[in-house]
């Protein structure tokens, strides 16, 4: 899905450049940029809760396309670290405390069903609704493409 997200950057930088990085749906809602570093955080966020491993992305809003794809490189090559070994059994617990002084007890695997990977989609979610917004030429097909890789190969004509 990451690798989806940079995809659509692609076509955004293609469409326009830099300033699609500041749109937003509506203004209450964070911008394009702010939903790639959090999809970005959700996924790392992930990994630091449930296994040892750790990377630390700056918390700036990347200012242009490219610091943009960069975050999302270094979150993939550090996802592609981690392996079954080193995650958490499902039933460990998980403590997530929220700058606003909330704190959320979860077992690994509801942490991750409930709230991480819900917050990962949404947020990709809204990065992809940002772009369709901007006129950014995506279908569902762009959506997908992660999921490309299982679909069966048509047999060949006899």
């Amino acid at each position: 899905m990451l690798g989806a997200l940079s995809g659509w950057l692609d076509k955004a930088a293609e469409k326009g450049g830099d300033a699609i990085l500041e749109a937003k749906l509506a203004d209450d809602m964070f911008p394009l940029s702010a939903q790639v570093r959090v999809a970005c955080d959700q996924a790392t966020g992930l990994a630091k809760r449930l296994t040892t491993k750790s990377l630390v992305l700056s918390d700036d809003n990347d200012a242009t396309i490219a610091a943009a794809k960069e975050r999302i490189a270094t979150t993939i090559a550090f996802l592609q670290t981690v392996t079954e070994a080193d995650i958490a059994a499902p039933d460990s617990a998980v403590a997530l405390d929220l700058p606003n002084g909330m704190t959320f007890d979860f077992t690994a695997m509801e942490y991750a069903r409930d709230w991480s990977l819900a917050q990962f989609y949404f947020h990709v979610g809204m990065a992809y609704a940002i772009l369709r917004k901007e006129a950014v030429p995506l279908g569902k097909i762009d959506y997908l493409s992660y999921g490309l890789r299982y679909m069966r190969k048509a047999p060949e004509p006899a």
